[in-house]
């Protein structure tokens, strides 16, 4: 019986004429080898950036419903083109949208969730014998009264995408391709002795990709997760076997630090002189939230003289809409001042088991300390340590931090071996 294959192509992987042509190559290797193929592509290369320059050249707010038609248009034309390029090397094939593969959304623009997927012509196409190419990142609303409305998942939606259908479809493998060759402990980048991950657990992969990493979306990894899908991470352009996403090995004797996460792209809020009683929390946050802005690190000073000041992390690009929310908040209730820093970076170092065993959070300060970075902001968890920096120091932060923690070097049984030593 013929394995099940979910598949999908990230936009560097795309980027170019003959990097379709040589993704179609791949795929057809692996339909000669006897699977059944479903393959959920990107946008070609930088796609998505320019579809969204053209529409901030023609308005500052474009409407929600248009802008998801307009960037849907980028993983139509990826998926079209690989289906023509396994057309033209001898391998049937048929491109379908979101929509036509059954992705089922809310009505949320440009951050919409999956709700079901319904994947009949998917199933169809396959027993039909053709490499079903569908069209990640979007779907449609499901309503009967009239035609669903074209959504978008977000950025790194195709991995999403990628991830409900091989659920829905009880796939045999769910393989993410990109144009690095797994999961490493920090980004190569800024830390040339990173290494790759073979193995790595759904929760700490999750925190890996919600405090920055790069390679997969958290959605993904939730969605793999409750629905036990393993997920292979992989090169495009090798032959690595690349990083397994899995259920943790449950052994406690183990390296408990597996990874370090950057992001830049984040601003500090701090709102001085709060009246320091009930509601005032909520009267800040509500707005933020009925807006759409995340909302990360929290901390709030003790209060003294009947106030207190309280910081909070947003995304860079929620700065501006942030700032016009709490500016009426801030006179209306008094505060003495609100301040905001684009130029900070969250550095994290992610674990199963960090937060319950001693010296992890003194390594980690002490190691920035003498990098001389300092902390502005600290938040933990029982599987990450996360500190706000500058962000002009993140490099060296993640250097100093590698470094302490050894993550260079092959993973251990013992899991004090590296602390202690």
């Amino acid at each position: 019986m013929s394995q099940l294959v979910v598949q999908k192509y990230g936009g560097s992987s795309l980027a170019d004429a003959d990097r379709i042509r040589h993704v179609a190559r791949r795929i057809a290797r692996e339909r000669a080898a006897g699977a059944d193929l479903c393959v959920v592509v990107s946008a070609m290369g930088d796609t998505t950036d320019h579809l969204l320059d053209l529409a901030a050249r023609i308005t500052d707010e474009p409407d929600p419903r248009e802008m998801d038609l307009l960037l849907a248009t980028g993983e139509h034309m990826s998926g079209t083109l690989v289906a023509m390029a396994l057309q033209a090397i001898g391998v049937p094939a048929i491109s379908l949208t979101g929509a036509q593969a059954g992705i089922r959304t809310d009505s949320t623009h440009g951050r919409a969730r999956i709700a079901n997927v319904d994947p009949i012509r998917v199933r169809d196409e396959i027993a039909a014998g053709k490499v079903v190419i569908v069209a990640g990142f979007q779907g449609a609303t499901d309503e009967s009264h009239r035609t669903g409305e074209v959504t978008t998942l977000g950025r790194g939606g195709s991995d999403t995408t990628a991830v409900a259908l091989a659920a829905r479809l009880q796939a045999d493998r769910c393989e993410i391709y990109t144009d690095v060759e797994g999961i490493f402990t920090t980004d190569p980048r800024v830390v040339p002795e990173a290494r790759l991950i073979p193995v790595i657990g759904y929760e700490e992969m999750l925190e890996l990709a919600h405090q920055g990493a790069q390679v997969m979306q958290t959605r993904a990894v939730e969605l793999g997760w409750v629905n036990g899908v393993v997920i292979a991470v992989r090169s495009t352009f090798s032959d690595h076997p690349g990083t397994l996403i899995q259920e943790a090995d449950p052994m406690e004797i183990r390296d408990k630090v597996r990874g370090l996460a950057l992001d830049r792209k984040v601003a500090k809020v701090t709102l001085v002189g709060v009246p320091d009683r009930p509601g005032i929390a909520r009267a800040v946050f509500d707005p933020l939230a009925e807006a759409g802005v995340n909302i990360d690190l929290i901390v709030q000073n003790v209060g003294h003289a009947g106030a207190t000041d309280l910081s909070f992390t947003v995304p860079d690009v929620d700065l501006a809409k942030a700032r016009r929310l709490l500016d009426p908040i801030v006179r209306e209730l008094g505060f003495a001042d609100m301040t905001t820093d684009s130029a900070v970076a969250k550095v994290s170092v992610i674990g199963a088991g960090i937060g319950n065993t001693p010296g992890y959070a003194a390594r980690m300060f002490g190691a920035l300390a003498d990098a001389g970075v300092n902390i502005e902001m600290i938040s933990t968890s029982e599987i990450r340590i996360t500190c706000i920096i500058a962000e002009d120091q993140v490099e060296d932060a993640a250097r100093a931090l590698h470094a302490a923690f050894r993550l260079e070097e092959p993973e251990t049984t013992d899991s004090g071996a590296r602390l202690a030593s």
